[in-house]
């Protein structure tokens, strides 16, 4: 992923006990095309927060598929 920086979206719950938030921010430092969103969720964050993700996934996907269109 370094290498290929490609567009990542992370959205990570901040409590989750098995995916440490530590682990998110190991992607901040590695990718400069990084959105980057924690929620005050535990493991299951679709289940807690899982509209607010939803739009932060349907905004990346049409921000990023209409740069890759602009670019070919």
């Amino acid at each position: 992923m370094r290498q290929y920086q490609p567009p990542t979206l992370i959205v990570w719950g901040k409590n989750d006990q098995g995916f440490l938030v530590e682990g998110a921010y190991a992607y901040k430092r590695d990718l400069k095309n990084l959105e980057f969103h924690l929620f005050d969720t535990r493991h299951f964050a679709l289940e807690e927060d899982g509209d607010a993700i939803a739009d932060h996934i349907r905004r990346f996907l049409t921000t990023h598929r209409e740069h890759q269109a602009n670019h070919q």
